[in-house]
């Protein structure tokens, strides 16, 4: 059985430090960065390393969306943000959308074939023009646009044997703050985030594998940011959307999470509001953290299926 943790790994080879790490038994997967690649091949054996460690086999994953978050570039094709593709909706929504799926396929395709299991896409925010650190990676600044490009794009990473994640719930796109170095705050009630911002992760809940949570908080809602809140993520996104499939914490690493208290803390509460696998990246200290404070403690997430589920 896989664990609820994924971590990162230090380069392009396995270190005996890395060994030790994926080997305990609350890793469940392995989340590759820039540093981990030199080439293809070099890439498909570090991928085929860390499958064979385990069985079932770690899950491998990437944040390769295009435009300024794709990890691996040479030898790679370079992937456009999906920006591009809401620039041609806006005239031609029938070749946007042929576009968009091309995407997600030939990005699934390239992952697929040196064994990446699955990329953290698409991002289903808005593209408002607020958040600048979701900027051009959102497809469009209208629920609708969004959602008509990503269920192609899905369509896309289907056909190439890819899961799909969806990010970030409920919306990163209405707040001027980076998770990555703030917490961000969102004053809105939650009918004004239900009419457009939750309305891709509704409309697209069947076409999912996997929902990532934004570390961004809501006050009128809740005051817990929405990855490490039961009423975002039980009462909303499984009770009222209905959606079915895995939840990915964001990076836990992240300022964003820093309110919520220590590394261990801060796992024990977004398991407890219903992640099923939680992110921590560029912290080996804090993913030992994580690890240590888990440790003994029994999860059934079924992650082992992830990868087979919607492709």
């Amino acid at each position: 059985m896989l664990g609820p943790v994924m971590i990162d790994i230090a380069g392009r080879t396995l270190t005996a430090a890395d060994r030790a790490t994926l080997l305990h038994p609350q890793v469940g997967g392995v989340i590759l960065f820039t540093r981990n690649y030199h080439n293809r091949d070099q890439l498909q054996d570090l991928v085929g390393s860390i499958h064979e460690l385990r069985h079932p086999a770690l899950l491998v994953a990437v944040d390769h969306e295009g435009g300024r978050v794709q990890r691996f570039r040479d030898g790679f094709s370079s992937l456009p943000p999906a920006a591009y593709w809401g620039y041609i909706y806006d005239r031609d929504p029938e070749q946007a959308l042929q576009l968009a799926a091309q995407s997600g396929g030939l990005m699934a395709a390239e992952l697929r074939a040196v064994g990446v299991d699955f990329s953290f896409a698409p991002v289903l925010d808005l593209g408002r023009g607020i958040s600048s650190v979701i900027g051009d990676r959102a497809f469009h600044p209208t629920p609708e646009g969004v959602t008509a490009l990503a269920r192609a794009y899905i369509q896309g990473m289907r056909g190439a044997g890819m899961a799909a994640t969806g990010k970030h719930f409920p919306g990163h796109g209405s707040v001027v703050a980076d998770s990555h170095l703030d917490l961000p705050v969102d004053s809105r009630s939650f009918a004004e985030i239900a009419a457009e911002d939750l309305r891709p992760f509704q409309d697209l809940r069947d076409d999912l594998a996997g929902v990532m949570p934004a570390h961004v908080v809501y006050p009128a809602v809740d005051p817990l940011p929405a990855g490490f809140s039961r009423f975002w993520l039980q009462d909303v996104l499984r009770a009222q959307l209905g959606f079915q499939g895995v939840i990915f914490s964001d990076d836990l690493s992240m300022a964003g999470a820093h309110q919520i208290g220590d590394y261990g803390q801060r796992a024990h509460a977004a398991l407890a509001a219903g992640c099923n696998m939680v992110l921590v990246c560029n912290n080996r200290a804090g993913a030992w953290d994580v690890l240590n404070a888990l440790e003994g403690t029994v999860f059934n997430s079924q992650l082992e299926n992830y990868i087979g589920v919607h492709c």
